[in-house]
């Protein structure tokens, strides 16, 4: 069965509403231009009322080295997802397991997937004007492609109304949501939550 990760996470009620339906994570953002962007401080609030087996992720956007360990260890995240231009060598400067997250155009997006040794391999819409949560989907077959890499999330454009169709098409390791089960930007909806884990889960 496929997982599932709910990012953009701002507050404690969205966070029980995801873990309730079934999702398997949580993403929290610290980069200031998002509108999903949470302080460490109340990130780490949520982390210590969220129940056990509930795999927490940092998302950054080109941080600084230190600002990303600090703040991983001050939140007890279990993980860490780059969204921007991190090299190899500075996803090897992170002391939690890495997400690399690479924004994809076309199957050429994906040459440079082979210089990174990651624990997972996220792949998500290219945009110019932003580093995720667009909204955007993108050509699902180069997704089927980059799983000879390693474990692939899909992310992109995923809504309760397609997630299913994805999760048939791409067989990844896990899925990742963000503004697809939103009311409003860094608001999320529970209904969409609930809808969107039992047709990515095919419950």
């Amino acid at each position: 069965m496929v997982r599932v990760k709910i990012c953009g996470i701002t507050n404690l009620d969205d966070a029980l509403t995801a873990v309730e339906a079934g999702a398997d994570a949580l993403g929290f953002v610290f980069y200031d231009k998002s509108p999903r962007c949470i302080a460490p401080e109340k990130a780490a609030v949520i982390v210590k009322a969220l129940p056990p087996f509930v795999t927490t992720v940092g998302l950054f956007v080109n941080a600084d080295v230190d600002f990303v360990n600090t703040t991983t260890e001050k939140c007890l995240l279990d993980r860490v997802q780059l969204h921007g231009d991190e090299s190899p060598e500075f996803c090897g400067r992170i002391v939690r397991p890495v997400v690399k997250v690479f924004r994809i155009r076309s199957e050429a997006s994906l040459q440079a997937m082979r210089d990174f040794r990651v624990s997972g391999y996220l792949l998500d819409a290219y945009s110019p004007d932003a580093y995720g949560g667009t909204g955007m989907t993108f050509n699902w077959e180069v997704a089927k492609t980059a799983k000879q890499f390693g474990p692939i999330i899909l992310a992109g454009g995923l809504t309760p109304d397609n997630v299913r169709q994805a999760v048939e098409a791409v067989k990844p390791y896990a899925v990742d949501v963000s503004s697809g089960v939103e009311a409003a930007p860094g608001r999320k909806d529970p209904d969409k939550i609930r809808k969107f884990l039992k047709n990515a889960k095919g419950l």
